[in-house]
């Protein structure tokens, strides 16, 4: 009764644990804080007012630019396109850069 046996191929292919699939974590889920939540918080804690105890964030805080301002909206790239922008932007300022020389 001691001595180790091989299994049987049968026998490992039925306690395949490959094809279990293991139970998703449960996580409780929170609110997620909005941009204006976040900027009033900014403004309310004085630990969002220094940083390290040294440095003071106040100035910072007073002028930086609301969401709105800085929300785009996204705008696809076409690389020949792009290309051609920067290639014909460049080839202006030189030609412009060479009649001033020549003046």
């Amino acid at each position: 009764a001691d001595i180790p046996v091989i299994p049987d191929l049968e026998e490992v292919q039925e306690e395949d644990l490959a094809m279990q699939v293991a139970a998703p974590p449960s996580v409780q889920v929170n609110r997620v804080m909005t941009y204006h939540d976040l900027d009033k918080d900014l403004m309310k804690y004085a630990a969002f007012q220094t940083l390290d105890g040294e440095v003071d964030l106040k100035l910072l805080t007073k002028v930086l630019a609301p969401e709105h301002e800085l929300r785009e909206d996204d705008v696809g790239w076409d690389w020949n396109h792009l290309f051609t922008e920067v290639s014909s932007e460049l080839a202006t300022e030189w030609d412009l850069g060479q009649s001033e020389r020549e003046d």
